[in-house]
């Protein structure tokens, strides 16, 4: 909460007062004249104004202390950040020398462990080299009455110089016998897939007569089974065609009778129809109408005088 200015340079005036001043009561202040509370006024203004001059040059005073010391302590963090800078640059150097040692050591370790493996495979032969040494000495002991005897026959064979000739001989002489036993052995091989697949045609031929045979047996069956149906349909055909006859005997006979009844019914009529001949429906039906009608007088006259003659 802001203070007023009369109360605050009220409130500096008592302090810049004498204490004997201080101690009048506030009371009398009302009983002054308005120049002597004015002056009053003008000399607490004249303090306080002093006053703050003064407390201005202390803060202004003290700002600089503190500016000149804010300065040296930013000197002093630049010198601090230089020596941490120097000393993390120190630490990084150090370290770094420590990993070149370190891998130095580590590469010399490793050259050394080669050195000794080398050592050591390198001991291995050697070991491995005397070893067959000893077996070739033991194998040329055992082969040197060979070699005097190949030196024999190489005395009793002008045609070879020396013994690795007649060895290279000897060697070609067994390759051609190993390569005539194999091709021996595919040769079998090839006579042997031959015969299995001869007996397999063989076997194929059978079953395929065996297949026809049955296939013959089976159109001989459909041969017969075809000629009786042949035979049984025949037999129809003709019955067919005996009925059919029958049937257009029968047929003409019952035209010819409707053929004579019609033209019996147009004698007894005054205006017969005129119809065709082939027309059998047309005839049966004048009939069926002459029957279904009275007769006339001159069709009851007419059956009258063949009464007598039909009795």
């Amino acid at each position: 909460m802001a203070v007023p200015w009369e109360e605050y340079f009220r409130l500096a005036l008592q302090e810049k007062l004498p204490a004997s001043s201080r101690k009048i009561p506030e009371q009398s202040v009302d009983h002054f004249p308005p120049v002597l509370r004015l002056l009053e006024k003008r000399q607490e203004l004249a303090d306080a104004d002093r006053g703050l001059r003064a407390q201005k040059e202390v803060f202004q005073t003290t700002r600089a202390a503190l500016k000149e010391r804010w300065e040296q302590l930013e000197q002093k963090e630049q010198e601090l950040k230089g020596s941490f800078v120097r000393f993390d640059k120190f630490l990084q150097d150090t370290e770094a020398r420590r990993n070149r040692a370190l891998r130095r050591a580590a590469q010399e370790r490793l050259q050394a462990d080669r050195r000794e493996a080398e050592a050591l495979r390198l001991r291995a032969q050697f070991e491995e080299l005397q070893r067959e040494r000893a077996r070739l000495r033991c194998r040329l002991e055992r082969l040197e009455p060979c070699a005097r005897l190949l030196g024999r026959v190489l005395e009793q064979l002008p045609e070879f110089q020396e013994i690795p000739e007649l060895v290279a001989r000897f060697d070609g002489l067994v390759d051609m016998q190993a390569a005539l036993r194999l091709t021996e052995r595919q040769r079998r091989a090839e006579l042997e897939e031959a015969r299995a697949r001869l007996q397999r045609l063989r076997d194929a031929g059978q079953s395929e007569l065996l297949g026809q045979g049955q296939q013959r047996v089976q159109l001989l069956e459909r041969l017969e089974a075809a000629r009786e149906r042949t035979l049984r349909w025949e037999s129809k055909w003709i019955q067919s065609q005996n009925t059919g006859a029958e049937k257009t005997l029968l047929l003409g006979r019952t035209r010819i009778a409707a053929l004579n009844l019609f033209q019996l019914v147009c004698r007894h009529k005054t205006h017969p129809p005129a119809l065709d001949i082939e027309d059998t429906e047309g005839q049966l039906e004048q009939v069926s109408s002459l029957l279904t009608c009275p007769p006339t007088p001159r069709f009851r006259a007419s059956q009258c005088l063949k009464s007598p003659g039909s009795v």
